[in-house]
């Protein structure tokens, strides 16, 4: 069954879900203006397309139960458009490729928007190449702080961030980190943290949340 089929196939259980099908939702702008949540993946996969899939880790854990120890896989994973929207998602499975699978559908639910600018004072071109003020985000024992960069300094961070950042379409960016960085889920999940900060802070050039 091709991914067309299967959301024509899709029966929606959630409101939102089915003004979306139903063509009365439009656009991920409208959801999240409305701070409406998000439930069900084909929401994402009518409204974003176009959203890419990485894998950021796959581990083995194991857990003591009274039959002896349980071993399962644990994906993580991020996806994103390259245009302003990312999501971080884990799943868990006795099987790699379920993991993998269950952590994108985790992702989709968890997608947010992302604000970006050109907030580097070496830099005036006021394009959506990196972000327009300085963000922080932590997880765990690991804090990342997010700088704007000028046009070409490109990401200058660690893989794990650069794959997130990338996701969602920010090109320019200087960090700095602190923390267990090694862990490649909490390193995520601070750079998923940050991003969202991004629309924690009103400003009046970028506010869409102001219009109704």
């Amino acid at each position: 069954m091709s991914h067309e089929q299967s959301l024509d196939d899709w029966n929606p259980r959630t409101r939102i879900g089915k003004m979306v099908k139903e063509g009365y939702i439009t656009s991920i702008e409208e959801i999240f203006q409305s701070c409406l949540t998000i439930k069900e993946p084909e929401i994402i996969d009518l409204l974003l397309p176009k959203m890419q899939e990485e894998v950021l880790a796959i581990n083995l854990v194991q857990k003591q139960t009274d039959a002896g120890e349980k071993s399962r896989f644990r994906a993580t994973v991020a996806i994103g458009n390259n245009d302003g929207y990312v999501g971080i998602g884990e799943g868990k499975s006795v099987e790699i490729g379920p993991a993998i699978r269950a952590a994108i559908i985790h992702a989709k639910l968890s997608v947010i928007p992302v604000r970006r600018g050109c907030g580097s004072w070496e830099c005036t071109c006021n394009a959506p190449h990196s972000l327009p003020y300085t963000v922080g985000g932590k997880a765990g024992s690991v804090r990342i702080l997010l700088k704007p960069a000028p046009r070409g300094a490109g990401l200058m961070t660690a893989k794990t961030p650069r794959i997130v950042l990338a996701l969602a379409g920010i090109k320019d960016v200087w960090s700095v980190t602190q923390g267990h960085t090694r862990s490649t889920i909490n390193f995520a999940k601070a750079t998923y943290d940050a991003l969202r900060n991004t629309y924690k802070m009103i400003s009046p050039q970028l506010d869409w949340e102001r219009t109704s």
